[in-house]
């Protein structure tokens, strides 16, 4: 957490300790300052929500009522309270990212926000993320197939296996990472992550195609439980026998269809009844996983001074199955005589010495050696290599002497042990991938962690890590400690069926054998669980029609129709039997959800969006590409017929998505595909409003020329230039007066020269030059018609008119006031940039300081998306953010530090945060005086019909007025504020004087301005533009740049100049400043 914390008083800001004359006639009643938001609808939330008597404003009849916004220290912003409400009334919604007043709301938004609303996350990341993980993870592959794999591939081909697949896992999650780390992941996981990166077409195929996996998972994982059920804890409770040795793999492939069937229907039940039973049992059963690896562990430990006697038989250098035989010799002695074992009559057609016998039985010894003769065997050497044999080959050892024997012919029943399958390292690789698969655990359970964005990075590449040294780490420990015919005797035939990592645990094989069976059967139950919350995700989006149906479920919202699907799906894979056939069918599935999550990272790193901004920092767009390669390359590698069928059934949901979606037209050459593309892309765009996520500004930049048609404040491209780096479009306009007939020429000259600054600047964007009969008409035009379909603008970047006071620029301040609304009308962002020739060019260095944030009333979020875009750019990277919010009297400053730091955790966004608390303070004697010459100037210049020369001279006596009686006022701050050196800038005698000599030279009948009484409501504004200016300037103002709610016009127009003059205050004094008026809807989201 970089975000830092100050809560400091606003009370002796600039403008608030001006001294005020006792006894004046000008001086206003004290007004107690009350909130212009008083909490109508949480008003326990920030206070003790008590009432609070309010004192009379300038007309005690306006305090009577009972409105949220009558106070006065934020009166500049009362009149759009309805839509651009304070920040301290929404922070408390914003932080736990409930019902905004504005945005776009999304069904998982509505179901996580009362899901969190019942119950607070607890889970922190070593329950809730690195737990999960492992008990997905560490599962049926590592028990029953490992050492297998190790000893068909050698222990250097099997380090290779398992670090190319913890490579591929360990840089997805990276990449998942950084998904899961921008913004709030809800149900649906990998699903939900995809489907808002890259769209809802990648989204349904690759939520489908892990589905898929995730269900086919279930299934290995159940046949799992029964081949360690049949082969290790009860061989005679197969229900098929068979009549020879060549039948027994068909009997076991039927006893698993029957029992996986038996399976899969007790475990659905158990997850129809209740998800909770699941849940609490799935700590036994990582219990028992974890018990298991200590033991494989504590086993290898032991062989090293003290290795387990296990007799391997062999004949030749040929591996025996010791199922039929108890003795490892062709004879023994009994009774001082000879007698043919049990192994002589399995290969002799009689115990007679003299029976006819296999050839290779008699040229070649029976010999007995340890099957685990230990770590300090050194048969580590032997195992370093890999031994890929045919289906049916025997199972020899290498280095032992032997005795072929030419045109053998095996006959039935023979004691051998043989391979089942044809062994070679692509295939073993597919079937080695799902024990590194379920490193979605840990994001599919955002919604219960009590810091998701922090808890799925570390507790997954925790997890990751650890399973991977397990991995390694044990096939090291095999390769060293087992016979290399043991590891690749499958089923441990040669060991009287016991399971081959059993034999090297301590105490008891039956650690093992109960312990893998346990964790498969948790596995199996948490792929059911699952499985059907992921189908029920997809189905509720309503991407697939025909899928609707699976959406519904019991009232408590469990899936009981998508538990259906999942588990005749699960029997499909049963039905296979074979573990080792159903293995690589879900690796397809998970390394195709794998390789788009690693390419819904490296488009969005790339795009550089402006919502991409994730909490993880240790990822790159090469890192995302590296692990989408190694996904791809590692489908075809398994099984590329396997890779072509799931990325023909990802394609085939692909278009079918697609097609429901929008129609696509096509024309004939290469222009007309790209007119069509364009066009069909523009009809995308032009459908509606883009998501909060996708929102960036798409910035029309109103620049002023001047007679030569040149631009008068280049500076403003530049800024453009730098906000640009969240991409977007830019449409730079400008307005000639005239007629285009008579100016068309000029026109011409003005474009050339705008394109000329565009290119100097950097500027990519369209001109767009209009010729209009008024300035007024010309830039209502611009706001209303630039752009093209869905390519319009949703911003415009305009600067200060500095010489609205001047009478040689009448309209100027009117225009400015019109497109101010003129913009509000369009519903479209307004930056107003003040100084605008003070701001940093495009090859300046900013060396460091702050962009200040004033967020005043929160109007869409686009005061925080600024900053953050700005310093992407070269020019502003070096600077920090602060953040300063006000407070006021009945607000708890404590609350809102806490729940703006959420807000601002769960945006991704590092500031520095001060909250200012708006202190209870009277109106100022200041500024009284400068809400009356305001009002004075303003009603002087309508009621005096002057020539332009004297309304410069009128105009600009008022304005030293003001400028002195300020500069009298700051000056007696410094001294003793003491009755008899206190003054006002209006005394007696000024008043009376002045108002003599208006009446000598004015018309008749002109109104006496001097006895004129401010408007309270103006008088409260001003309040309100003193107070926040003074409070601005001294904490901003030696910052780079402030960026500052801009409050919206007076409803009522003739309020137009006093509105010029309200800004003019806020702003005064400051540098660089940015008026930010936002569009009325939500640019930034906590969302992925």
């Amino acid at each position: 957490m970089s975000q830092r914390f100050v809560v400091t008083p606003a009370a002796g800001g600039a403008g608030d300790q001006r001294p005020e004359a006792e006894g004046s006639a000008l001086e206003p009643p004290r007004v107690d300052a009350l909130p212009i938001l008083r909490y109508c609808r949480e008003p326990s939330r920030y206070g003790d929500g008590a009432p609070r008597e309010s004192s009379p404003f300038i007309h005690s009849g306006e305090a009577d009522g009972t409105d949220c916004g009558e106070g006065k220290n934020m009166a500049l912003f009362e009149e759009e309270m309805d839509s651009t409400p304070m920040v301290s009334s929404l922070l408390n919604k914003l932080a736990n990212y409930s019902s905004l007043s504005q945005g776009v709301v999304e069904h998982e938004q509505d179901e996580e926000g009362l899901r969190r609303g019942a119950r607070g996350p607890r889970m922190g990341t070593f329950v809730g993320v690195y737990l999960p993980c492992l008990q997905n993870i560490l599962g049926v592959i590592l028990f029953l197939r490992l050492t297998w794999i190790v000893g068909a591939a050698g222990v250097l081909e099997a380090l290779l296996i398992v670090s190319l697949c913890c490579a591929c896992t360990m840089l997805t999650a990276i990449s998942m990472s950084a998904i899961a780390t921008n913004g709030v992941v809800p149900a649906g996981g990998s699903y939900y992550m995809i489907s808002r990166a890259l769209g809802p077409e990648f989204g349904g195929a690759v939520g489908l195609c892990f589905y898929l996996g995730t269900t086919f998972a279930g299934a290995m994982y159940i046949l799992g439980t029964i081949e360690i059920f049949l082969t290790y804890i009860s061989p005679s409770a197969a229900l098929f026998m068979a009549p020879g040795a060549d039948g027994e793999a068909a009997a076991l492939l039927n006893n698993m269809r029957v029992y996986g069937s038996c399976a899969l229907a007790l475990m659905a039940a158990v997850v129809f009844v209740g998800v909770k039973y699941v849940n609490k049992l799935a700590l036994v059963f990582l219990a028992c996983v974890l018990l298991s690896i200590l033991a494989v562990y504590a086993g290898a430990v032991k062989t090293a001074f003290a290795p387990p006697h296990v007799p391997v038989c062999l004949l030749g250098n040929r591996t025996l199955s010791k199922r039929g035989f108890d003795t490892c010799a062709k004879l023994q002695e009994v009774n001082n005589g000879t007698m043919p074992t049990a192994l002589w009559r399995l290969f002799c057609n009689g115990s007679a010495p003299g029976a006819l016998c296999d050839d290779y039985f008699t040229h070649n010894n029976v010999t007995e050696v340890s099957g685990i003769p230990g770590v300090a065997s050194g048969v580590i050497l032997e195992n370093l290599w890999s031994t890929y044999t045919d289906k049916g080959a025997f199972v020899e050892k290498k280095g032992l002497p032997s005795v072929p024997v030419p045109d053998e012919n095996r006959a039935s029943g023979q004691p051998y042990v043989l391979t089942d399958i044809m062994t070679y390292f692509t295939m073993l690789l597919g079937i080695y991938f799902p024990s590194v698969t379920g490193i979605m655990a840990g994001s599919n359970r955002s919604g219960d962690l009590r810091d998701a964005q922090k808890s799925i990075p570390t507790g997954t590449i925790l997890a990751i890590a650890t399973t991977s040294f397990i991995y390694l780490s044990c096939i090291v420990l095999f390769g060293a400690c087992i016979e290399g015919v043991v590891l690749r005797d499958k089923f441990g035939e040669a060991l009287q069926g016991r399971l081959v990592i059993g034999a090297l645990a301590w105490p008891s094989p039956w650690v093992i054998v109960i312990g893998s069976f346990f964790s498969t059967c948790g596995a199996g139950l948490q792929s059911l669980t699952g499985a059907p919350r992921l189908l029920q995700a997809i189905a509720r989006d309503g991407l697939v029609p025909f899928l609707q149906v699976f959406g519904h479920g019991k009232a408590n919202g469990e899936p009981t129709w998508a538990l259906l699907l999942t588990a005749l799906i699960c029997e499909s894979g049963i039905l296979i039997a074979s573990l080792d056939s159903v293995a690589p069918i879900l690796s397809m599935f998970f390394l195709m959800c794998y390789l788009f999550v690693n390419l819904a990272c490296a488009v969005q790193t790339l795009l550089r969006t402006p919502n991409w901004r994730p909490r993880f920092r240790f990822y790159h767009w090469t890192l995302s590409f590296l692990g989408m390669s190694l996904c791809l390359a590692l489908m075809f590698v398994c099984s590329w017929h396997y890779a072509l069928a799931a990325m023909l059934v990802a394609g085939c949901i692909y278009k079918y998505i697609e097609f429901r979606g929008a129609e696509k037209e096509w024309g004939d050459g290469i222009r007309g595909l790209s007119l069509n593309a364009a066009r069909y892309a523009l009809l995308r765009v032009e459908h509606g409003p883009p998501h909060t996520k996708n929102w960036r500004p798409q910035v029309l930049v109103m620049l002023n020329l001047d007679a030569e048609q040149a631009v008068k404040h280049p500076r403003l491209l530049s800024l453009t230039s730098q906000l640009k780096a969240g991409r977007g479009l830019t449409i730079v306009g400008a307005v000639l007066e005239g007629t285009y007939l008579d100016r068309h020429a000029e026109a011409q000259r003005a474009e050339e020269n705008i394109r000329a600054l565009m290119g100097v600047e950097k500027t990519k964007g369209f001109c767009q030059l209009v010729v209009s009969s008024s300035l007024r008409d010309g830039v209502s035009h611009l706001v209303q018609s630039a752009g093209l379909g869905g390519m319009k603008h949703n911003t415009v970047l305009v600067g200060w008119p500095a010489r609205w006071r001047h009478a040689d620029n009448p309209s100027s301040w009117r225009n400015f006031v019109d497109t101010v609304r003129d913009t509000t009308a369009a519903h479209q962002a307004l930056l107003v940039a003040k100084n605008v020739d003070l701001f940093p060019p495009n090859q300046e260095r900013l060396g460091g300081g702050h962009i200040d944030v004033w967020w005043v009333v929160h109007d869409g979020g686009l005061l925080m998306l600024l900053p953050f875009l700005l310093r992407q750019h070269k020019v502003w990277r070096k600077c920090r953010m602060r953040i300063f919010t006000v407070a006021q009297v009945d607000d708890n400053s404590i609350q809102m530090k806490k729940d703006l730091q959420v807000f601002l955790y769960h945006l991704r966004i590092n500031a520095e945060v001060e909250v200012v608390e708006m202190v209870e303070n009277d109106i100022s004697a200041f500024t009284y005086e400068k809400t009356l010459m305001m009002e004075q100037r303003s009603q002087m210049l309508k009621q005096m019909h002057l020539s332009k020369t004297e309304r410069a001279r009128e105009a600009q006596l008022i304005h030293d007025r003001n400028t002195a009686s300020r500069s009298a006022l700051m000056a007696s701050t410094q001294a003793p504020s003491t009755a008899d050196r206190a003054q006002m800038t209006w005394t007696k005698e000024k008043l009376t004087a002045e108002k003599q000599r208006v009446r000598d030279t004015t018309m008749p009948g002109f109104k006496d301005i001097f006895s004129l009484k401010p408007d309270q409501s103006n008088v409260r504004r001003m309040h309100t533009a003193v107070r926040l200016n003074g409070a601005v300037l001294s904490r901003s103002q030696d910052a780079q740049l402030v960026l500052l709610n801009m409050p919206g016009p007076p409803r009522n127009r003739q309020g137009d100049e006093n509105y010029m003059e309200f800004l003019e205050v806020l702003t005064e004094g400051l540098a660089r400043v940015l008026l930010v008026r936002g569009s009325g809807r939500e640019v930034v989201t906590i969302y992925s």
